[in-house]
């Protein structure tokens, strides 16, 4: 957490203006740099905040965790880099690439756990 108890970024930490990750996705799932964001979701910041704006991270879901209903103010992209995750409108496992409008409202949940890239453009109201 930062002093404004945001999670830091990883973006923050680099040494440059930009940031370059080789994925090893086994490694990253165990990154002691995972903060809790709901309860069994825990969050690792790239850059911004999840709370207002632009943000792009790393979302880590336990077994059976899940995030209630929410609408998108701006675009979402999902990448889900291991396990499986889902919502209402289909599941999706390693390697797909999930991409919801504005206006997307959904829940989400992962019944084995998984790893994803999120992208949000705008920050997420809570139905």
């Amino acid at each position: 957490m930062n002093n404004a108890g945001q999670p830091a970024s990883l973006l923050a930490e680099a040494d440059t203006a930009s940031l370059r990750l080789q994925l090893d996705v086994e490694a990253l799932a165990r990154d002691p740099r995972f903060t809790p964001l709901r309860p069994g979701v825990d969050i690792l910041v790239i850059y911004g905040s999840p709370n207002a704006g632009a943000c792009s991270a790393f979302l880590r879901y336990a077994p059976s965790a899940s995030v209630p209903s929410h609408r998108h103010r701006g675009h979402e992209q999902i990448l889900v880099l291991s396990g499986e995750q889902s919502d209402e409108h289909g599941s999706y496992g390693a390697g797909s690439l999930v991409i919801n409008p504005a206006g997307t409202v959904h829940s989400v949940r992962s019944e084995r756990g998984c790893l994803v890239l999120i992208t949000w453009q705008d920050a997420v109201s809570f139905e």
